[in-house]
């Protein structure tokens, strides 16, 4: 029953298959194999335009060095106030940019309203006095396992744009977002107006695969050295690229999705008919409920993980309710339906 992150899930056997195939031979290091290669000409493929794509090992990489490349030091950074970006990247987008300044905007459901957006991006005494903002970042799905429709990123983009900001997407659930949505990659991002791409593959059935993409391969001059300089440049490179192709092939990323999305749902569920409705609408792979304390003492004497969550984010209108806490309970590729009901069972306390 652990529940605790997608993060912390075996690696899907068709990537780990592939990464063992790569495993023979010499390649050119740094990127300069034929793998990459491949992979780059795959990601164009996929978003059906020609992108600038540069491989990292983590999410916060992928996400510090793309609000990066659009920032200057006097920077602002928009997000969202309970975004990854602001709460969970010890302070890297602010170091890898130089001491850009991240800027949380509230918003119903983990999203960005166009009019907060407006709001924001307006405010303070202009030049020399005041932070300027260069970027606002929507993740995608959110924190709160909530997703931003196609109209409603495009929105965003339109304000944004109208203001000189580019739009970055934190991508590292954007598998389960299109799951849910049916979307394609390309509606999704760059056709809705999104400039820069964190595409994270890991909490999908990868062993440490992101990829920051560029939609304008011209924004993308100097990242190979921005890149290198923040130690995300690994000589052995192919076998990122093997982990990004196995995890393309035949929609492999989808089913994965799929999978976890579907969980996630069985899981809500079951919870709702114990009485324990999810806090926020699940979208994507994450479900958030008040869990009575006698039933947290037995799920954690049954050995279930997951992660308990701050009751400062309860939805407008949700009372924190005595005697309960908040959890954040992730499902993913791995999540079987015995566990699901073991969980539902054990909280229900039958």
């Amino acid at each position: 029953m652990n529940f605790a992150s997608d993060n912390s899930t075996i690696v899907a056997p068709e990537i780990f298959d592939a990464i063992a195939r790569t495993n023979s031979g010499f390649a050119l290091a740094y990127g300069n194999d034929d793998l990459t290669r491949a992979l780059e000409r795959r990601m164009s493929e996929v978003f059906e335009r020609e992108v600038a794509t540069f491989l990292v090992a983590t999410g916060t990489a992928a996400n510090a060095l793309a609000v990066a490349q659009y920032s200057q030091p006097w920077s602002a950074v928009l997000c969202h106030e309970a975004a990854h970006l602001m709460t969970d990247e010890a302070g890297a987008p602010e170091f890898f940019g130089g001491g850009v300044k991240l800027v949380g905007i509230p918003g119903d459901n983990g999203k960005i309203a166009p009019e907060a957006l407006a709001h924001t991006s307006g405010r303070g005494r202009g030049v020399p006095h005041s932070v300027i903002p260069a970027v606002v970042s929507l993740s995608q799905s959110t924190e709160f396992g909530t997703v931003y429709r196609s109209e409603e990123v495009r929105a965003l983009a339109e304000v944004a744009h109208a203001r000189g900001l580019a739009v970055h997407m934190d991508g590292a659930r954007l598998a389960n977002a299109i799951a849910r949505n049916n979307g394609s990659l390309a509606d999704t991002t760059w056709k809705a107006g999104v400039d820069v791409l964190s595409f994270g593959a890991t909490k999908n059935g990868a062993l440490a695969a992101e990829a920051v993409i560029f939609f304008d391969p011209a924004r993308a001059a100097g990242m190979a050295s921005r890149r290198k300089r923040g130690g995300q440049l690994f000589s052995k490179h192919r076998f990122f690229a093997a982990q990004f192709l196995a995890w393309l092939e035949g929609d492999l990323w989808l089913r994965l999705a799929h999978h976890a999305n579907n969980a996630a749902s069985k899981l809500a569920d079951g919870l709702q008919a114990a009485g324990l409705p999810p806090v926020w609408t699940v979208e994507a792979n994450e479900v958030f409920v008040q869990l009575p304390v006698a039933a947290d003492a037995r799920l954690r004497a049954a050995g279930a993980a997951y992660v308990s969550w701050p009751e400062e984010f309860l939805p407008a209108g949700t009372v924190a309710r005595p005697q309960h806490k908040l959890i954040r309970l992730v499902t993913s590729f791995a999540t079987t339906d015995a566990d699901i009901e073991k969980f539902c069972v054990i909280a229900r306390g039958t």
